[in-house]
């Protein structure tokens, strides 16, 4: 009986003594440290918007840095979005890859190169280009219009499907500038600041070829395709860092457009080269033209932020495709093509002089429509 009592007493002091330490914590002047057992929340905080009770987002880490910071909202919040239209798009992109001419270079093109050539003409390019260069066109019956036309009508057996278009040949009469280009569906245009670097007809068939090759490439179809990943890339750039629309597309065209679009003139040097080899012209040529070119050029812009390459990276890509065009222009059995070469000097001194008429008139292949301009030279 008195152990049982003796109990009952020690169990009440445990209580009292629990209690008043209890109440201690709760005494803003208690001087006894205190350390009562509470529950501890996660210390990781969820961002605004995350439900409540979700454990995983509770787990997520958000980066303080901007520009993660953005992508890690587009990434959680838009998550199912994202992965359908990436295996979607990469699906189509697959489905759409097709192999370059010649090259074998696998690229993604979704415009037929009727539809290239449809674009060109329904956006009147070619008429406003005539309309540019209206009174510096030089007439078909000028000596250099018509050896220009020669090279083409050489060269064009090897474009590989393109001899059927409406090419026209146009040489505009201006000495500063040293370029030439051909739209898709033929129309060719040189500059005559051009052609006394070239020096002859191997030169010149080294600039024509390297033009045409963009045409055999569909270089302008595969551009327009790749114009939706420009865009892409522009739109992402600026939301993620935060900046203007033009800066996004700036950097867009750094990164996307600009290495495609030097790919696809090292692919045009190739193709011309192997093409002008093919027409029994000397390939060897193309080295010597792009040697005068950089002599030529006064500045030269860094090759990261140029659209081509730079003339020594083209020199040395020529020196690696020059043994396949020599066995080319050994095997198609060319002779000797320098007979060409005096009458090309004597037509360019002629175009300086002014003076006309002194080599042998020489047609092109198609005789002038009842329609057409007088200045206009076309197959």
């Amino acid at each position: 009986m008195f152990a049982f009592r003796a109990g009952l007493q020690a169990a009440g002091r445990a209580a009292r003594q629990g209690f008043t330490r209890a109440r201690s914590c709760d005494t803003v002047f208690n001087a006894r440290p205190c350390t009562p057992q509470i529950k501890r929340f996660a210390s990781r905080y969820s961002r605004f918007g995350d439900k409540p009770g979700s454990g995983r987002q509770q787990q997520q880490q958000w980066s303080t840095f901007g520009p993660v910071y953005r992508a890690q909202y587009i990434w959680r919040n838009y998550q199912r979005p994202l992965i359908v239209v990436g295996v979607g798009g990469g699906v189509f992109y697959v489905y759409n890859l097709e192999e370059v001419p010649v090259t074998q270079r696998r690229r993604f093109n979704v415009v037929s190169p009727s539809s290239e050539e449809k674009m060109v003409t329904d956006s009147g390019a070619y008429e406003s280009l005539l309309q540019d260069f209206r009174g510096k066109v030089l007439p078909a019956e000028h000596p250099l219009t018509m050896q220009v036309a020669r090279v083409v009508e050489k060269l064009l057996p090897t474009t590989r499907g393109l001899a059927g278009d409406n090419w026209r040949v146009h040489v505009i009469d201006d000495p500063q500038q040293k370029n030439a280009f051909v739209l898709p569906g033929g129309k060719v245009f040189v500059f005559s600041g051009i052609l006394p670097i070239c020096q002859d007809e191997n030169g010149l068939a080294a600039v024509l070829g390297h033009e045409i090759a963009h045409n055999v490439a569909h270089h302008a179809a595969e551009r327009i395709s790749r114009s939706s990943f420009i865009m892409l890339g522009a739109f992402a750039v600026s939301f993620i860092f935060d900046v203007s629309g033009q800066f996004g597309n700036s950097i867009a065209q750094l990164i996307l457009s600009l290495p495609n679009s030097r790919t696809q003139e090292a692919e045009a040097d190739h193709i011309g080269l192997l093409m002008m080899a093919e027409a029994c012209y000397d390939p060897e040529a193309a080295l010597d033209f792009w040697a005068r070119m950089k002599k030529a050029e006064q500045f030269e812009p860094p090759q990261f932020i140029s659209t081509h390459p730079s003339n020594y990276n083209r020199a040395q890509q020529i020196k690696k495709w020059l043994p396949e065009a020599q066995r080319i222009y050994a095997d198609t059995g060319c002779g000797s093509v320098s007979r060409y070469a005096a009458d090309f000097k004597e037509a360019v001194s002629l175009g300086r002089s002014g003076r006309q008429g002194q080599l042998r008139p020489q047609r092109p292949l198609a005789t002038r429509r009842n329609g057409d301009e007088e200045d206009d030279d076309f197959f």
